[in-house]
């Protein structure tokens, strides 16, 4: 039980971390960057939340 425990927890910081990164990496893209790949921030930020969470 402890074991399950612990094992969760470090799936949910992994998971935090590897979303933390991704929304850093997203926000240090410029307006001129994101234009160059046709992209939006926020569908960008929407499509890693749903990616990482579900």
């Amino acid at each position: 039980m402890f074991d399950n425990l612990l094992s969760r927890a470090r799936q949910s910081i992994d998971r935090r971390r590897r979303y933390n990164q991704l929304v850093s990496e997203i926000n240090s893209l410029s307006e001129r960057d994101l234009a160059d790949m046709r992209a939006n921030r926020a569908e960008m930020l929407y499509q890693v939340r749903k990616q990482i969470y579900g």
